[in-house]
C-alpha cells in the first residue's frame, strides 16, 4: 500500500446514542404541558377561524355572503381540522415557557387553501374569471377536496416544526 494515499475513516466501536432529535411524540406532547394562556389563544383562534371562514364563505347562513353551491359533506370536517390545527399554531406564537425557532409561511399557505377548499366554487372569483362559470364547476369543484387536504397537511406540517423548535432547545423561564 502506497505510504502517500489518504487513509480512510476509522468506524468507531462501542454503544450508538439514540438520536438527540426530538421525536414527533414529544413534539406533539409539548402540547399538554402548554400554560393556560396558551390554551385559551389556540381556543380563541379556533373559534374566530371557524366563525371567519364560515361566514365568509357562507357555510354559516348570513346576510352578508351568500353561496350559489351548496355545501358539500367533506367541507364542514374539512373546516374544523382546519380551525384546530390553526388554532394550535397560533398558540405556538404566544411566548411560553421555551424559546422557539422560527416558522415558515406553511401555516399560511395551509389555511388559505383550506379557506379555498370549503368556499362555494364559482363565487371564488378567481376561478370563475379564469374558468368561468361551468369551469369552475366542472374543474375547480373537484379539485377542492384535494387543496382541503393539502391544506391541513401544510398546517400540521407548520405546527409539527413549531412544536419541535419549543422542545429541541428549550430555555429556563425568565431569560
Amino acid at each position: 500500500m502506497d505510504a502517500s494515499a489518504p487513509s480512510l475513516p476509522t468506524i468507531p466501536q462501542g454503544p450508538v446514542r439514540p438520536s438527540s432529535r426530538p421525536s414527533a411524540a414529544r413534539a406533539w406532547g409539548a402540547v399538554v404541558s402548554w400554560p393556560r394562556r396558551r390554551r385559551v389563544v389556540a381556543l380563541l383562534a379556533a373559534v374566530a377561524t371557524v366563525v371567519l371562514m364560515g361566514v365568509s364563505t357562507a357555510m354559516i347562513p348570513n346576510p352578508v355572503f351568500g353561496r350559489a353551491v351548496p355545501t358539500t359533506w367533506w367541507a364542514w370536517p374539512a373546516l374544523l381540522v382546519t380551525a384546530f390545527l390553526g388554532g394550535l399554531l397560533s398558540a405556538t406564537y404566544v411566548r411560553g415557557d421555551a424559546a422557539v425557532e422560527p416558522a415558515s409561511r406553511a401555516g399560511l399557505a395551509g389555511g388559505l387553501l383550506s379557506y379555498l377548499a370549503v368556499g362555494c366554487p364559482v363565487c371564488n372569483k378567481l376561478a370563475l374569471l379564469a374558468l368561468g362559470y361551468t369551469g369552475a364547476l366542472t374543474w375547480f369543484a373537484p379539485v377542492q377536496p384535494l387543496l382541503a387536504v393539502g391544506g391541513v397537511a401544510l398546517l400540521a406540517w407548520a405546527l409539527h416544526v413549531r412544536l419541535k423548535g419549543e422542545i429541541a432547545c428549550p430555555v429556563p423561564p425568565g431569560s
